[in-house]
């Protein structure tokens, strides 16, 4: 990872970044973090993606398998999955830079029927590799072009295009091909998906999903697990958690408020699925999210 790639980041992270270290590019799916101290847990329903991390250092754990990546890694999640992650190493000297890069199908798609690439059969949805010399270098590409605002629109997707390319042709790019194999597994799932998350506080009756997904009930059922790592009710069940944790954290909401927004109708079974989830039930764990803070 060069020095001149961090430093690029680093610039523009400092300059743009939101009170929690956000700073979203005018490039869409392109994200720079940074962090001046360890993060709490984070749990997210991640999307396709690659962070390349700079400086510092995080953990990713999916299911029963944790990630450790360092300065020079990067980390892929090929599917829609759930994630508990960690910033463990970041200081005001020497904070944690990242940058986030969402993956696009379609690209993917189209690339992999150029390169004549294989699919392969299903693995891990998450992965850690350190960064390809060719990746890190596509990122500065991207990065440098912020500093000319003019050419991003024209520009930028050549740029996205190639950073896609380069991911395909190194380390990520077996685990990056059944994303982008036409018609093949991750993209049935990946439609259904996007009902899930559009709907989630909604009733969603499987055959209703598997029909997006063009499939049988049965067989989305046992690809839905396979490429996200849980049934559809439980993907659905951690989408309603997620969001009522990010409604009372960062909007004030009750726990009750937050429960039927989602579309819980029960207060108490709302508290005991977010307890087991979370490690607290609502009230406690909101009161300790704010005393680290």
């Amino acid at each position: 990872m060069t020095d001149t790639l961090l430093n690029t980041v680093r610039r523009y992270v400092e300059a743009y970044a939101d009170p929690a270290g956000l700073a979203q590019t005018p490039i869409s799916g392109l994200t720079t973090i940074r962090s001046t101290s360890p993060s709490g847990l984070v749990y997210a329903i991640s999307r396709p993606l690659v962070c390349l991390v700079l400086q510092g250092s995080k953990q990713v754990a999916m299911g029963n398998q944790t990630f450790s990546f360092d300065a020079g890694d990067s980390l892929l999640i090929t599917a829609d999955v759930p994630t508990v992650s960690q910033i463990t190493r970041a200081s005001v000297a020497r904070p944690y830079l990242s940058l986030v890069f969402d993956l696009d199908p379609a690209v993917i798609t189209d690339l992999t029927l150029q390169m004549r690439a294989v699919p392969v059969a299903d693995g891990l949805p998450v992965r850690a590799e350190p960064t390809d010399v060719e990746v890190a270098d596509a990122a500065l590409r991207l990065m440098r072009l912020l500093e000319r605002p003019a050419a991003v629109p024209l520009l930028h997707a050549q740029l996205v295009r190639e950073m896609h390319y380069w991911l395909l042709a190194g380390r990520h790019g077996a685990a990056m091909r059944r994303l982008g194999w036409p018609d093949g597994h991750a993209q049935r799932v990946a439609r259904a998906v996007a009902v899930l998350r559009a709907e989630f506080t909604r009733p969603l009756p499987v055959e209703r999903l598997a029909a997006a997904a063009g499939m049988s009930p049965s067989s989305f059922h046992h690809h839905f697990r396979a490429v996200t790592s849980l049934s559809p009710r439980q993907f659905q069940k951690q989408l309603r958690l997620i969001e009522a944790r990010r409604l009372m954290m960062a909007e004030g909401a009750s726990a009750s408020s937050a429960a039927f927004a989602v579309g819980y109708e029960s207060v108490s079974q709302f508290t005991r699925e977010y307890g087991r989830m979370f490690g607290l039930p609502p009230v406690k764990d909101t009161e300790a999210v704010r005393s680290w803070a």
